[in-house]
């Protein structure tokens, strides 16, 4: 991997030159010189690696809109999700409460709703709000949780409520509002008795009968009737997520594909059953490193794919000139291994799968601010409520990072990340470890933290435990658990783990 997480990101601290604290103090200023209440945009790609949108090797990638808005954003350079796969991070996303608290554990869990989702935490009747992608949080196909307007792309063959006692599912006949589209283009569904599409069959159509493209269509189409209002929306992009496939596997060219650095490394005894299981699995799948070059060069093009669709909605703010009274946030549910270690997908907490971009440009902001301490998205729901001129909501658990926004000095403090068991892919014929072994680490919970002087600690209940020091070692290739020098800091992490547990009602014994 082409580190953008080095020794320098911890010499720098939050500081700005000259320049960078006038644009701050001016940022601090917007909310008096607002005419009227912001607006707020959200673009939320699915499965979008941090290195992708800033730091060296970003530039290796085609987004010149997803760049240029890093360029004018406060960026935050070592953002964590508080659970490394789609549902659980969502459910922090949206609602501002740990996964082990709302019960969204794994992709097939449903955020109860009795937790509100932040438009609700809102409470304006001045701001239209529409949401517009995936959900993947239960019903797709109604507007809810404060949300007037939706468009929906991922079909959910059940409608599924959560009620106190059990998880109740009503079978349904809709359809996705995207497959409505492609129905009224004339396409004939290839799934489920010809009644739907799969998933893949939109990723092999022309950029014009894309899901990007068809969520710009509605989002723009909500700006035009809504834009000179004050609105909320979120833009919730399936891609860069598999299948890795789209109609720009060709922009990038294929020689200049570059493999993470850890990309041929076999994990040892030292490392966790579970992450050699998975290695194993796409090392077997892939290959070679020219496939593993090929599926990159098609991931690379999924996020061309969203940068036009990005750009487009972009512009459309600035046509209805209401760019310069819009917060305009981007961010991931997770990231994507895509090489390193071998491996592919999410489910980890190596920094390319729980480490995501995540920007955030003020009205009338046009320079980057960069923030090199380590903020989590549990503080995501409460720092847009700040930044819209609401008080915090009582649900939320964590803090509004603001002042961070804002270019203004904060506490630094350590983020913490969880992981519960979930579907698991392995090779069936694995010779790593004995059928019981195997379905212990499958079925293992992590705890983990992220100090801000560099060090990552994961601890678990039925797996081996992981020791990083992120300023000497970014790549995560030697695990230091089992260094006796590193005694004194696994217990000052261990320690730390502990009493976050038990401030937050996490009773799992790690």
């Amino acid at each position: 991997m082409n580190s953008d997480f080095s020794r320098r990101h911890f010499i720098r601290t939050t500081a700005l030159s000259s320049a960078g604290v006038a644009l701050a103090a001016r940022i601090r200023a917007q909310p008096a010189k607002l005419p009227r209440k912001p607006n707020l945009i959200v673009f939320l790609p699915d499965q979008l690696r941090a290195d992708t949108v800033f730091g060296e090797s970003a530039s290796a990638v085609h987004a010149p809109n997803i760049h240029k808005l890093a360029s004018q954003s406060t960026v935050f350079e070592r953002a964590y999700v508080t659970h490394p796969i789609c549902a659980p991070s969502r459910s922090s996303l949206m609602s501002g409460t740990w996964p082990h608290l709302n019960g969204c554990t794994n992709n097939k869990g449903v955020l109860p709703r009795k937790f509100l989702c932040f438009p609700e935490m809102l409470a304006d009747s001045d701001y239209r709000t529409g949401y517009f992608g995936k959900w993947h949080l239960g019903d797709e196909f109604s507007p809810q949780r404060g949300f007037q307007e939706w468009a929906s792309i991922v079909e959910s063959f059940k409608s599924v409520e959560r009620t106190h006692h059990a998880l109740r599912l009503h079978p349904t006949s809709a359809v996705s509002d995207y497959t409505k589209f492609l129905l009224s283009k004339g396409y004939q569904p290839d799934a489920h008795r010809g009644k739907y599409f799969s998933s893949g069959f939109g990723s092999k159509l022309p950029f014009e009968f894309s899901k990007p493209k068809f969520l710009e269509t509605k989002a723009c189409d909500f700006l035009d009737r809504h834009g000179l209002e004050p609105f909320l929306m979120v833009v919730a992009f399936v891609e860069p997520h598999e299948p890795y496939n789209g109609p720009f596997n060709d922009e990038h060219p294929l020689d200049m594909i570059q493999l993470d650095s850890s990309a041929d490394d076999v994990f040892g005894e030292e490392i966790p059953l579970r992450c050699r299981l998975i290695q194993e699995f796409y090392r077997n799948k892939l290959g070679s490193r020219e496939r593993y070059r090929e599926v990159k060069q098609k991931y690379l093009g999924l996020i061309t794919e969203i940068d036009h669709s990005i750009g487009a909605i972009l512009a459309k703010l600035d046509n209805l000139g209401v760019s310069e009274r819009t917060i305009t946030v981007l961010t991931s549910d997770h990231g994507d291994m895509m090489s390193g270690h071998g491996i592919l997908g999410k489910q980890l907490m190596f920094e390319q799968s729980a480490r995501v971009p995540y920007l955030i440009r003020m009205p009338e902001q046009q320079r980057s601010l960069r923030c090199a301490q380590p903020i989590s998205h549990i503080d995501f729901a409460p720092t847009m409520l700040d930044l819209l001129g609401k008080p915090a909501h009582s649900q939320c658990v964590g803090q509004s990072k603001a002042k961070l926004v804002r270019g203004e000095t904060a506490a630094v403090e350590s983020v913490f990340i969880e992981w519960a068991p979930g579907k698991q892919e392995i090779n069936k014929q694995t010779k790593l470890a004995s059928k019981e072994q195997i379905s212990q680490a499958l079925s293992e919970s992590t705890r983990a933290i992220v100090s801000p002087d560099g060090w990552k600690l994961c601890l678990r209940d039925k797996d081996k435990n992981e020791l990083y020091n992120l300023r000497d070692d970014p790549d995560e290739r030697h695990n230091l658990y089992v260094d006796a020098s590193q005694s004194d800091t696994i217990k000052r992490l261990t320690d730390e783990i502990h009493l976050w547990q038990q401030r937050v009602g996490d009773t799992l014994k790690v």
